[in-house]
């Protein structure tokens, strides 16, 4: 099984204006419209059984109609991510809202949502998201639309997994995209999951290797950050290392199926 553990999508109406604002944001071609439809297109292409699909809060006001969008999609090939925003008043009931809703978990974003990753404010959150076992998938490292604030560096992502240990936090883009030397020297051998999109194709194919083979092969998942990457592509990327078949299948699917079973969430909330 193949799961992309990182991937965006809209409702149809909002993707028509969204992309296209996002693409001159970034300077970056979408490689889909961004649709449902488009998601599922790109799967079938590439052999990718699930998607996760990480939704964005701009606005403490859009938990709502993010969450019912989510639980319309919501099905055996997408497991949607609802977000929150740091800013919300009420974000550590909403923690609970979202585990009472059936969500593995949630999808956060510096830039998009202006916090720092270990800002003292987050910290009853954190303890919630612990206290539920809901994943959180944060984006890590500098982001291309964006002068590089180090709102999620690899020095704040050690600091919040030795503060709350049972944080079930995915770090994004390899740890930190475009701080991988610093990803490597603090955070690489480390029990800390890294998805790996938008990062290989950055990284020199040795650094790459040396990387992915000195981390615990447990705490490594596939990404291809869609529709800003193909999953194809990220697919030939990864399958071009030449790693073992068998680490390589832990992070084509085996360490997130672990992840995302409703019993992996139980055990780390106890």
């Amino acid at each position: 099984m193949i799961i992309d553990f990182h991937t965006h999508a809209f409702p149809d109406k909002v993707a028509a204006k969204a992309i296209p604002a996002l693409e001159k944001e970034g300077g970056i071609e979408a490689r889909t419209s961004g649709t449902i439809s488009a998601l599922l297109a790109s799967m079938d292409r590439a052999g990718v059984d699930r998607s996760l699909i990480c939704s964005i809060a701009t606005r403490p006001e859009q938990f709502n109609s993010i969450l019912d969008w989510s639980s319309q999609i919501r099905c055996e090939r997408l497991i949607p991510l609802p977000s929150i925003h740091p800013d919300d008043p009420d974000c550590v009931e909403k923690v609970y809202t979202v585990q009472r809703a059936g969500f593995v978990g949630i999808k956060m974003h510096p830039y998009y949502q202006n916090f720092f990753l270990n800002e003292q404010r987050l910290a009853p959150f954190y303890e919630a998201l612990s206290e539920t076992g809901l994943l959180l998938v944060v984006h890590c490292g500098y982001d291309i639309a964006y002068p590089p604030v180090r709102y999620a560096d690899p020095a704040q992502i050690l600091a919040l997994q030795q503060g709350f240990p049972s944080l079930r936090l995915i770090s994004t883009h390899f740890g930190g995209w475009q701080l991988w030397d610093e990803v490597e020297e603090m955070l690489i051998g480390k029990k800390i999951y890294m998805e790996i999109s938008f990062a290989l194709q950055y990284l020199q194919e040795e650094q790459a290797i040396r990387m992915l083979t000195s981390h615990p092969p447990e705490y490594l998942l596939f990404g291809s950050d869609s529709p800003w990457d193909d999953q194809t592509d990220c697919l030939a990327r990864l399958k071009a290392l030449k790693l073992e078949p068998k680490l390589v299948a832990a992070i084509l699917g085996e360490n997130a199926r672990k992840l995302i079973t409703p019993e992996s969430a139980s055990k780390r909330s106890k």
